[in-house]
């Protein structure tokens, strides 16, 4: 059974280990992180520091975003699209990545302390006890200040969460 982790799509364009993880692993992805790759691939403002690292992630994520647009990949997020909370089949990026899109649902629980997709991702982590997967240090430290119940795991701490299996696998 795969390892279950709640992140962004845009993390797994960026992080490359993400997608040569040392077990099986399966990504929880809230629909409007999806949305937001075309967002980060039509922005002329740069993702990364350097030029050339920009041009890579900005390659790899319009290689997600055809991927995602494959007919069946696209009839599997559509489906998972009609119901709150519904998850998409999994899709296959490798042999041990697999992602499910949620259509989750913002519903302002959090007030203004976080944007509407780091209330998504939130709420995804709770709603399926999953653990969250992020870069971002200073979510995380407003996540501890909200004292929020949900387990977080920086990106530094990838393999070690996976090596570790300590937290659930799909049942």
């Amino acid at each position: 059974m795969p390892r279950q982790l709640v992140t962004e799509a845009v993390m797994i364009a960026i992080y490359g280990q993400l997608l040569a993880p040392s077990a099986p692993v399966e990504y929880l992805l809230p629909y409007t992180t999806v949305v937001e790759l075309y967002e980060l691939q039509s922005s002329l403002d740069p993702l990364m520091e350097s030029k050339h690292e920009d041009q890579h992630v900005k390659k790899k994520i319009s290689q997600l975003i055809q991927y995602f647009e494959e007919p069946l990949n696209q009839k599997k997020i559509r489906r998972a699209l009609q119901i709150p909370w519904a998850q998409s089949s999994s899709i296959l990026l490798s042999d041990l990545v697999s992602v499910r899109i949620v259509n989750a649902l913002d519903t302002a629980v959090y007030g203004e302390f976080f944007d509407p997709i780091e209330t998504e991702l939130l709420l995804t982590s709770q709603r399926y006890q999953l653990p969250l997967l992020t870069d971002q240090v200073e979510w995380i430290a407003r996540i501890l200040e909200a004292n929020i119940s949900v387990q977080i795991y920086d990106i530094d701490d990838f393999e070690y969460a996976i090596e570790n299996n300590d937290f659930p696998t799909e049942p």
